[in-house]
């Protein structure tokens, strides 16, 4: 889907992770997401010390790795590797804090999450400021409600919701977009624990990735 908007006003998008390993279950919903909402460039972001889940077993270098394998040739996705280099946790807030400098006060930005971390987002480090910076732009995930916990939680959705791609190229922030994204039943806990049993991952993660799997020894 070609965007009309200048580049100046084009929608670019954020997508963090631990990627521990990144697999299907991120590349093809977000893949989606772009088809849907017209965006151009997706940026992934692993993350280093992620501050609300375990530790990575693979390390920094190795999830950077796997996700330069798992979008190579395919333009929609670049990496930017400035969470890796953190000793700190790091916190969404920080990052949009930065990008948003970088990229100027108008630049339509987004950042992608899953519909379990929309009903989770009040546990986020200043997450009432992440509007302040970026549209979220909300994956399905199969499983999950589509309501968020408390009355002023939903209130605060409704709030910020539309429901026109289109509108999310014309304001810089301050947008929630609930996407129609296919619900794909695919985790990075499933495809460890199928490592630690011996388990075919073929159908869950791209070829490339499974190789450089196997050639370091992972999740065994």
């Amino acid at each position: 889907m070609q965007n009309e908007c200048s580049n100046a006003t084009q929608l670019t998008a954020l997508f963090g992770g631990t990627f521990d390993p990144i697999h299907y279950g991120h590349l093809k919903p977000v893949t989606a997401m772009a088809n849907e909402v017209g965006l151009q460039n997706v940026t992934l972001l692993p993350n280093h010390v992620p501050p609300h889940r375990p530790q990575p077993e693979a390390n920094a270098q190795q999830r950077l790795k796997m996700v330069e394998l798992a979008i190579q040739g395919n333009p929609l996705f670049s990496v930017d590797e400035r969470e890796l280099h953190r000793t700190i946790p790091s916190y969404t807030i920080d990052t949009l804090e930065e990008v948003r400098r970088e990229r100027g006060a108008n630049a339509p930005l987004a950042f992608i999450i899953g519909q379990d971390s929309l009903l989770t987002l009040h546990k986020w480090h200043r997450w009432e400021e992440i509007l302040h910076y970026c549209h979220l732009l909300v994956c399905a995930r199969p499983g999950y409600s589509d309501r968020l916990d408390t009355p002023e939680s939903q209130q605060w959705l409704e709030k910020h919701q539309v429901f026109d791609a289109k509108r999310l190229s014309q304001q810089p922030h301050g947008y929630i977009y609930l996407a129609d994204t296919p619900l794909l039943a695919i985790s990075a806990t499933d495809i460890r624990q199928r490592r630690h049993q011996g388990i075919s991952c073929d159908d869950l993660l791209p070829r490339a990735v499974q190789r450089y799997i196997e050639l370091q020894g992972l999740y065994r």
